[in-house]
């Protein structure tokens, strides 16, 4: 692949993406300058340098670690959590970041897929962790941070120095391996390098976003979404700025920490801006100057009032964990209201059709994406030959491009249900829901809603004799949120005496997105 449309996108052949995004920071004269606020005080470059060499050296010196090895992270947007990722890739270690609020069930197909040899935990999430690791056939050591107690990462780091040789990597090395649902219920990893970091960094980062030196970033995506990576930790630093790490991203957590810290850059979802709405006249968040949306479909409606409320016009766009941030989104001027936006600098797109054939301008087709960062699955050549086809990378969603070469979004053309900007495959909610003892058949989908843009709803057949009730609703939903993330449980469920299929037993899941579905 030719990367010499940008200048920027040449890199050496070695190099490891920490010794960029932060070593060279403080080296060019950056040490006192604030890197990250927190409720418990800020941290400057020169902090955060010192501390993720020294978990670098509990890493290498203490558990043994070697470069390749892959480091399971888990912990809400907290300074130390960005510290251990800067920490691992320092090593030449592999990151697993993963969604504090994934459930044992859950973590234990990442860390078996993933193959993790180490983990770091905020001790305030490691229960669930402590659970699947547990049941590892292979022993994986985990360490506690957040934490002043003997034997915690933090006890460990007091007699290491805080200066470390970072690990000379290949540029097209391992850096991450991040998890995304997909609609077979399974999760998979996607493998990115050092070079694609600093690509996600040096495409949207510096020619849509453009973000200053004095910008403080905000947002509600956990670092474990390469959504909240690069809003969060990889596009501040890339550009010498700060962030506001917010341990909750809730819509009243992220106005509160705008007015108070004077954010001026926000990352969220559709969702996020919508319910932020209803309460600007309660905050002062005159220090915002740029808004970007992702994670589902933007409405023309949202758009229009954040613009009449606050004067900001959103940056809409579009990635995908496979890619690891935006390949089509626009900013300023060149925002056209209702779409996507443009093709990044960098990448290339086109509509197909079912045979991968550019179909005519104006008309709907499959959205694919090729440029400097691209899809690898891990261990999942099935899939591979699904997402990528001759060099494209087929992202699932269904758009329209007009003759000036804007997208606009249709819908997905999977399984996957979008909700308050999450991901969530139906088929991973249906097989946790069938494990209730009273669920003899069920099938999901995502139904529209005003406050969140989907929900997932779930069509019940109840095991013989058990009568549905409201009673058994809140029951079911309870053992929803003990099984996996509380955000996928189904907020509406529907008792139904058959679900439809076809005459080979196929479910017609179609059929139950239509709104009369629970009648018919």
């Amino acid at each position: 692949m030719n990367y010499g449309s940008l200048p920027e996108l040449a890199y050496p052949k070695l190099m490891n993406c920490a010794s960029v995004l932060l070593d060279a920071a403080v080296a060019a004269g950056m040490s006192d300058r604030t890197v990250f606020h927190h409720s418990h005080g800020n941290w400057s470059y020169r902090r955060l340098l010192e501390t993720a060499n020294r978990i670098a050296h509990v890493l290498v010196d203490d558990l043994g670690l070697r470069p390749g090895n892959r480091v399971l992270l888990r912990g809400p947007n907290h300074p130390m959590l960005a510290a251990c990722w800067l920490a691992t890739v320092k090593t030449g270690g592999i990151v697993v970041c993963v969604n504090p609020l994934l459930r044992a069930r859950e973590l234990s197909d990442v860390i078996s897929q993933s193959k993790v040899n180490f983990a770091l935990s905020d001790a305030r999430v490691i229960e669930e962790c402590e659970k699947a690791l547990a049941a590892e056939v292979r022993r994986v050591p985990v360490m506690r941070f957040n934490l002043r107690e003997i034997d915690s990462l933090e006890s460990r780091m007091k007699t290491k120095p805080g200066e470390y040789k970072n690990h000379e990597s290949s540029a097209v090395d391992p850096v991450i391996i991040a998890f995304t649902s997909g609609t077979t219920g399974k999760c998979k990893g996607t493998v990115h390098t050092h070079r694609d970091i600093l690509a996600a960094c040096d495409t949207f980062g510096r020619y849509v976003l453009e973000p200053e030196a004095a910008d403080i970033f905000c947002g509600s995506p956990p670092l474990a979404f390469t959504y909240g990576l690069g809003g969060l930790l990889l596009f501040p630093l890339r550009f010498g700025a700060s962030v506001l790490l917010l341990e909750q991203g809730t819509p009243m957590h992220l106005l509160h920490g705008i007015q108070h810290h004077r954010a001026s850059v926000c990352f969220t979802a559709p969702t996020g801006y919508r319910a932020m709405l209803k309460h600007l006249s309660e905050f002062d968040i005159s220090s915002l100057r740029k808004c970007v949306s992702a994670g589902e479909h933007l409405p023309l409606g949202t758009y229009e009032a954040w613009l009449k409320a606050t004067g900001i016009k959103i940056i809409d766009g579009i990635g995908s964990t496979e890619m690891l941030h935006m390949f089509i989104s626009s900013s300023g001027e060149e925002i056209r209201p209702g779409a996507t936006g443009r093709v990044v600098p960098g990448y290339e797109a086109r509509i197909v059709d079912g045979h991968g054939k550019e179909v005519p301008t104006g008309q709907i087709g499959r959205l694919a994406v090729r440029g400097p960062t691209g899809c690898r699955y891990l261990n999942n050549p099935a899939e591979q030959k699904k997402y990528v086809r001759d060099g494209w990378n087929l992202t699932g969603d269904s758009f329209r491009v007009d003759g000036d070469g804007y997208y606009w979004y249709q819908a997905r053309t999977d399984d996957m249900i979008v909700s308050s900007g999450y991901n969530i495959s139906a088929v991973e909610v249906e097989n946790a829901l069938l494990d209730h003892p009273k669920v003899s058949e069920c099938a999901v989908v995502g139904a529209p809603d005003a406050e969140r843009g989907h929900i997932v709803k779930a069509f019940v057949v109840l095991a013989e004799g058990v009568e549905g009730t409201e009673a058994l609703v809140k029951e079911m939903q309870d053992f929803m949120k003990a099984e996996i993330a509380p955000y996928k449980y189904p907020r509406a469920i529907e008792f139904v005496p058959s679900l439809p299929r076809t005459a080979n037993g196929k479910l017609r899941r179609f059929m139950l997105r239509q709104p009369e579905a629970g009648e018919s």
